[in-house]
């Protein structure tokens, strides 16, 4: 007989946004995406974090302070980092990711294609920046799903394996 308990697509996709966002070094809020065609294929994965070749001992992890002295104008989003790290056609896919896009994100969301987007928090919905981003996704006809359960993960490193 065969097992019963097999994680549904959503679930293993979106652990995988779960696991990926354990590479992000920002020390309040990791988030990861992935991108996946309609054959449950992974197209792409991505963390939020700073471009390539800037330092990440460099450049600031701060929230609070002058723009300039912040993460924020450095970061680059989980979902964006997905889409660039792409090297596929992204029309039709599916973008899981574990927190709900911005509106900057939203654009290149849209313009890539990406047609469906599953999501786990949305603890920004009321702000400026997730309304305005919702408006642009609706009016694209992307499709946005709220999981109505959150996936845990846990990875563990277990030393002297042999």
């Amino acid at each position: 007989m065969k097992r019963k308990n097999v994680l549904t697509w959503d679930e293993y996709f979106m652990g995988l946004a779960h696991l990926s966002a354990m590479r992000s070094k920002d020390p309040s809020t990791q988030v990861g995406a992935v991108i996946v065609s309609n054959e449950h294929r992974v197209v792409s994965i991505g963390y939020n974090g700073f471009p390539n070749g800037c330092s990440d001992d460099v450049f600031p992890w701060d929230r609070e302070g002058e723009f300039g002295n912040t993460k924020y104008p450095y970061v680059v989003h989980a979902e964006l980092n997905a889409i660039l790290n792409s090297k596929n056609d992204l029309r039709g896919c599916s973008l899981y990711v574990s927190l709900f896009p911005c509106n900057e994100c939203a654009k290149a969301i849209i313009q890539s294609g990406i047609s469906r987007i599953v999501y786990e928090s949305d603890k920004y919905a009321n702000t400026d920046a997730t309304i305005a981003s919702k408006k642009m996704l609706r009016a694209a006809g992307v499709i946005l799903q709220q999981l109505p359960y959150k996936v845990n993960l846990c990875v563990e490193k277990e030393e002297n394996i042999q």
